[in-house]
């Protein structure tokens, strides 16, 4: 049986088709009250001559779902896949689909479910990793986390939820006094009413017992407040500096993140020494490696190798936890994607795609080389033995599959980029692939006369 709505028509509802024919008798002799509605509900009267009718479902299917508060107490948040039923007031929550549960579930076995009634829905971004993710609390203090991966279908889910939420009634207490008058199905109606009848004489000393606790929690809550801004206040002036935690070697140079000049410059070199490192590794155990470059490392070992590369100065790629060819190449390409400003310089984006617009294929050639020459000697020189080694991937293509076009579709994004992508990025992708695959097919006419 459903939960009223509404406490002034509670008895009315009761008694709506909408219950079913189990629904709940009354006989009131007088009504002109509400204190005479509450005498004479003595005189109640259960009957049951049918099952429940089942409510309307409006949606149902698969979503990721974890319950993170049961009655106000936080849970340890775990994901499972459920099948939702959204009805008129309700969400039914089953392992499988609700054919399939109900056929398998045991006598007396009922689905774990949410009452609609004053709930609240919200996007819930900063409550998890995954992406598309929306939160349902109750009045009850439940919370759930519901989440798709698929756009379309989450955001089909969060406007029918909040549809049916939007429908019911908002007046918050009506699901606790409800609830009192649902206890019928378990005592008896005298002992109900008198149980009801206590709690609205005690209605009004709880209340103002309850304003003198916020009063007093609130009151609270403010010197702990004032007492945690005194001791940050304190932390901040005394904190010392960067250069001091540097000095310390607290806090190391990074390698990720930081412009590629500040890096070649901290090493006394023109190409970053984590870039030989991992093109050294790639040209030793992976030029053979179908879909080198292409297929994607674990992010959880690539992390660690970033935080590795950040911390300490020495790395060994041939240890056995960087044994994934992969993960070196993820690592390698996440560098070029972090970097500021990328290894193709802002200043040249616009110039770079004008020279790859040329009809004539030799003045396209040329025009590129002529800007590759104007680079600063960074990003020249970076560039150079990146290509250079992507040269021999190409050459080993029979084995591992990585055509001139695979490679630029993997490069062109990330060594090339417009500052303000306002135009069309569809565009953009055209013809930063194009750059990558022309300098990777024409690698010696480009960098040639930079020859050692």
């Amino acid at each position: 049986m459903q939960k009223s709505t509404d406490c002034d028509t509670s008895m009315e509802t009761l008694n709506s088709p909408r219950q079913g024919t189990g629904a709940v008798q009354m006989r009131i002799k007088n009504a002109n009250s509400h204190h005479d509605r509450l005498s004479q509900s003595k005189s109640m009267i259960l009957t049951d001559v049918g099952k429940v009718a089942a409510p309307m479902v409006e949606k149902e299917g698969y979503l990721q779902k974890a319950k993170i508060a049961d009655g106000g107490k936080k849970l340890r948040k775990n994901w499972s896949t459920s099948w939702i039923v959204l009805s008129s007031r309700k969400i039914e929550f089953y392992k499988e689909s609700k054919q399939q549960a109900l056929s398998n579930m045991k006598t007396g076995n009922k689905p774990e479910s949410v009452d609609l009634c004053g709930a609240h829905i919200e996007w819930a971004k900063e409550k998890s990793s995954r992406k598309n993710v929306f939160q349902i609390s109750t009045v009850s203090g439940n919370e759930f986390l519901l989440q798709s991966d698929i756009d379309f279908i989450i955001l089909d889910w969060f406007h029918a939820i909040k549809n049916a939420i939007d429908r019911l009634p908002k007046d918050p207490s009506s699901p606790s006094r409800n609830l009192e008058l649902f206890k019928i199905q378990r005592s008896s109606s005298t002992e109900l009413l008198s149980h009801y009848d206590s709690d609205i004489k005690e209605q009004k000393p709880e209340h103002r017992k309850s304003l003198m606790f916020r009063l007093h929690h609130s009151a609270s809550d403010t010197s702990d407040k004032n007492r945690v801004k005194s001791r940050l206040k304190k932390f901040i002036t005394r904190r010392p500096s960067l250069k001091t935690l540097q000095e310390k070697g607290l806090i190391k140079d990074q390698i990720f993140g930081s412009h590629l000049h500040t890096v070649c410059e901290r090493e006394n070199s023109t190409v970053p020494r984590f870039v030989k490192q991992c093109i050294e590794a790639v040209e030793k155990r992976g030029l053979d490696v179908d879909g080198i470059y292409r297929v994607s490392g674990n992010l959880a070992t690539i992390q660690k190798l970033r935080f590795i590369v950040n911390q300490e100065e020495k790395l060994n790629l041939d240890d056995s936890q960087w044994e994934d060819i992969h993960v070196v190449t993820g690592a390698l390409k996440m560098f070029f994607r972090e970097l500021p400003e990328p290894l193709f310089p802002y200043s040249f984006f616009e110039r770079f795609v004008e020279a790859i617009k040329k009809q004539d294929y030799n003045t396209r050639i040329e025009t590129i080389k002529s800007l590759v020459q104007k680079l600063p000697p960074p990003n020249r020189d970076t560039m150079k033995v990146l290509f250079g080694h992507l040269t021999k991937i190409v050459a080993k293509a029979s084995k591992n599959l990585m055509s001139t076009q695979s490679l630029g579709i993997v490069f062109g994004p990330t060594l090339l980029r417009a500052e303000n992508e306002t135009g069309n990025m569809a565009i953009h992708m055209v013809y930063q692939n194009q750059i990558a695959e022309l300098m990777l097919s024409e690698y010696s006419k480009i960098f040639g006369s930079e020859e050692d």
